[in-house]
């Protein structure tokens, strides 16, 4: 592959190692400073070795942060997330960087939260560590969440759980038609973190719970019609978009939306996008319990020839019982918090999980679908019958055996963040 650089004004490309055979390659062009442009920069690993996990278009006012873990979608491990902290304390202390881009490398922007290394850390005894894992994760997203700078992320491929803690707690989300969301955790016995109960609850309706308990899946276009996206750019214009962005050297977010807005297309739902059923998910997942969303979903299927009803109870019978009451109530409790508040509170859901204190589904769910990969999880327990009102709340539960509670610099950041609009 033939490395293209494109000028930006003022940005100058560099990598976390000074040996790197791209920054030598940058270093080698002799012209005012340039770029490797992200289109490039996503596609590269091949051609030019690389054990960085995390790659950085280092400018003056933009800086890029590109996920590069391509084999694993750029799935997030514990490495990635302190390097991702650094970067992002630093950017937001540099009076001069006014905007930071997230990206991924290859087909994925971010899959997810590496659990499969969190369960193997349990099962060797070695819970903390997992706890560890979503202590940092948690406190990313947050910052995130209350970022100073302008944040883009661009969702061009996989996007899922711990890939939507780092993209939509920020400003401006862009979505191509290779995106593909969802927030698939009850299907390995945990629950939709990373704040997802915060923004999953925020969305029309009761289309976030819909999303949350049976891990359904959207494209760009829905998400750009839902708001989880803010803007819709093919994938073939990433490049020129960053090169307009990597140029304004302004802390706008008005001015940056303008510019993103020029490399936009007009979508809308394809026929088959489950935002089509909008008044049958809300007339069913408005239910008090998973029991009677279940009802529900089951009488409807009972009187009508509409597969949607059929397919939709079969994501539910399939995943974890445990995992669908704790997350209903959670994204419930969402609704009326803060998005500290969400992830003060996932967190505690995580390291019970993690524990196993009171229940091992997140052990078998990741057996099943990431370690063996039998795809047949014996839940226990194995019915939403079984799985008490009181098993919930212990679950809930401040903790009482010495663990250290998600505690997050709420008062520090929030009273000097400007006003933002969400969601």
């Amino acid at each position: 592959m033939v490395l293209g650089f494109q000028r930006l004004a003022g940005l100058r490309f560099s990598l976390l190692s000074s040996h790197s055979p791209l920054r030598a390659a940058a270093a080698s062009v002799m012209a005012p400073p340039r770029a490797l442009s992200l289109s490039v920069a996503m596609h590269a690993k091949a051609a030019v070795p690389t054990e960085e996990e995390v790659l950085v278009e280092d400018g003056f006012a933009t800086k890029v942060a590109i996920l590069n873990r391509p084999k694993k979608l750029n799935a997030l491990n514990e490495n990635m997330i302190d390097r991702l902290l650094e970067l992002y304390v630093k950017w937001e202390k540099d009076k001069h960087v006014r905007m930071v881009i997230l990206a991924g490398a290859g087909r994925g922007f971010c899959a997810g939260g590496d659990v499969a290394t969190v369960y193997h850390l349990g099962k060797a005894g070695q819970q903390d560590r997992g706890n560890a894992f979503f202590f940092k994760e948690y406190h990313l997203n947050y910052i995130l969440g209350t970022y100073k700078k302008i944040h883009v992320a661009l969702l061009d491929g996989v996007c899922m759980g711990g890939g939507n803690g780092v993209s939509m707690h920020g400003k401006f989300r862009v979505a191509t038609e290779n995106t593909l969301f969802a927030m698939p955790e009850t299907a390995i016995g945990l629950h939709p973190d990373v704040g997802a109960s915060y923004f999953l609850s925020r969305l029309p309706g009761h289309l976030g719970e819909y999303l949350g308990l049976t891990g359904a899946r959207l494209d760009g276009a829905d998400l750009l019609s839902i708001g989880l996206a803010t803007h819709f750019v093919p994938s073939q214009r990433l490049a020129d978009l960053e090169d307009r962005l990597g140029g304004l050297n302004t802390g706008d977010s008005e001015v940056v939306g303008i510019a993103i807005d020029e490399f936009c297309d007009v979508v809308y739902p394809g026929d088959k996008s489950p935002l089509h059923r909008r008044e049958d998910i809300d007339e069913c997942f408005e239910k008090e319990t998973v029991e009677e969303i279940v009802q529900a979903l089951e009488a409807k299927a009972a009187n009508s020839e509409d597969e949607w009803y059929s397919s939709t109870l079969a994501l539910l019978k399939k995943v974890s019982p445990i995992s669908l009451k704790v997350t209903l109530r959670s994204i419930r409790e969402g609704r009326q918090q803060s998005l500290f508040q969400c992830l003060e509170r996932e967190y505690r859901l995580s390291v019970h999980a993690v524990k196993a204190t009171h229940s091992t589904d997140f052990y078998e769910g990741c057996r099943a679908l990431l370690v063996d990969k039998d795809n047949k999880p014996q839940w226990n327990p194995p019915t939403l019958a079984e799985v008490s009102d009181e098993m919930v709340d212990d679950i809930f539960a401040p903790f009482h055996r010495g663990e250290q509670e998600l505690k997050l610099p709420a008062q520090e950041r929030e009273s000097r963040s400007r006003s933002r609009s969400r969601l």
